[in-house]
């Protein structure tokens, strides 16, 4: 079977994450892409490699696999116009600079456009590329405490600001990246015209909050900081400590919360006026209103302060209310591992004698082939194939090499598919 993005073609300038991921998923959906980076040592993420005698760490790896490398300076008048000619057979340019840095070097959306008049151009930046703040820099824990969300995580209006632990803003953006790719290549297949795609890491954050940006843009509903609470302000929506660790509830409606009372033993809030709003309660739909939520959740706490999360996780379950015991993510990769709970992908690839391994790419599509086999490139792999592929011959790429504009590398060998 093919897959979606076959005959594709991406030139891919990004870095780091945000613009990375975005080309990653083009790539593991078929799409042919080029990534090109500085000739001297290639992008940062290379540089992280926790003393590994290797230019492919993990984390780098992770997000390049499927791609090919071409090491190449664009700040150079050579290294500029070379990449020009290969935008003339690309369908994607992606770039995540500061606005303004390719423009210096003629790689704008303008003049990419007049050598490809269809071309989907995707910038990707912090603040977008308009506005006052547009050339500042950015990082996903800047942005998570500019937009809100820092102050949306945490318990109570006196506690510190508070970032969640991973970069979610720059995924995020990535994924949105490639939706918007995607996107416009269908466009482009029916219409037969190009786009220009503004993303930043500002639109993804609100994005990311988005009921909670439009009920304050609509209603001028203020955000609260709710800590492990769920969306609904249930009581029974929260994250309680058990005898054995911490277990999340979701017994939002009426319905689920009867069966919560019933198997932590708390049957009687059920009826109780004084805890509950009955009347909101005893309606075929809706959600569970106090009337006293101290009161509500002393008497939760209470409860599953003697009982075992673990058991209660499979209780709940059994019943058909959403719970989890709280686990790291070592801890839930494990488990899937060893149990038959989740059925995800498990995509693997060979890298410079190690396998890396994930757990597919956030969905599984059934007529897509196999998975991606092909590790990340090494810094330069594919800059003689890429150049030649444009029309220079062996004499002008060594050349450019030798004056370093460019650099290159034999090509790896295929690894075996186990």
């Amino acid at each position: 079977m093919t897959k979606p993005l076959e005959g594709v073609r991406v030139l891919d300038l990004s870095h780091v994450i945000a613009g990375p991921l975005a080309s990653f998923y083009l790539a593991q959906l078929g799409a042919e892409v080029v990534k090109v980076e500085p000739p001297l040592a290639g992008e940062v993420l290379r540089s992280m490699k926790d003393e590994a005698d290797t230019d492919t760490p993990t984390g780098f790896s992770a997000l390049n696999a499927g791609k090919r490398s071409l090491a190449l300076d664009m700040r150079t008048r050579q290294g500029a116009e070379l990449l020009r000619t290969l935008a003339a057979s690309a369908d994607v340019f992606i770039e995540n600079f500061r606005p303004g840095v390719v423009a210096r070097y003629g790689l704008d959306y303008a003049t990419i456009k007049s050598i490809k008049p269809d071309i989907i151009y995707c910038s990707i930046s912090g603040f977008g590329q308009q506005g006052d703040w547009s050339r500042r820099g950015a990082y996903d824990h800047v942005v998570q405490a500019l937009t809100g969300m820092m102050m949306m995580s945490g318990e109570g209006d006196d506690a510190p600001p508070l970032k969640v632990g991973f970069p979610v803003i720059d995924v995020a953006v990535g994924m949105l990246g490639a939706l918007s790719i995607v996107s416009s290549l269908h466009r482009r297949a029916r219409d037969g015209v190009g786009q220009y795609i503004d993303a930043s890491m500002v639109q993804a954050s609100l994005m990311l909050m988005y009921p909670n940006a439009c009920s304050y843009l609509s209603d001028g509903t203020a955000t609260r900081r709710v800590g492990n609470r769920g969306y609904t302000g249930s009581p029974a929506a929260d994250t309680y400590r058990c005898a054995d660790g911490w277990l999340a509830v979701a017994a939002n409606t009426p319905a689920q919360f009867r069966k919560l009372a019933a198997v932590i033993g708390i049957e009687d809030l059920c009826s109780d006026a004084r805890a509950l709003n009955l009347a909101a309660f005893n309606r075929p739909n809706g959600f569970v209103v106090p009337n006293d939520q101290d009161y509500v959740v002393g008497c939760l706490r209470k409860a599953f302060a003697t009982r075992s999360a673990a058991e209660l996780e499979a209780l709940l379950g059994h019943v058909g209310v959403p719970a989890a015991r709280v686990r790291k993510l070592e801890e839930f990769l494990d488990e899937v591992d060893a149990t038959a709970c989740v059925n995800l992908p498990d995509y693997r690839f060979q890298q410079a004698g190690r396998e890396v391994r994930s757990r597919g790419i956030g969905f599984a599509l059934e007529q897509d082939g196999e998975p991606t086999q092909a590790g990340a490139p090494s810094l330069g792999q594919h800059s003689r194939a890429a150049l030649a592929d444009a029309g220079l011959d062996d004499d002008t790429i060594t050349e450019l090499e030798r004056v370093g504009i460019i650099r290159t590398q034999v090509e790896a060998a295929t690894p075996p598919t186990s």
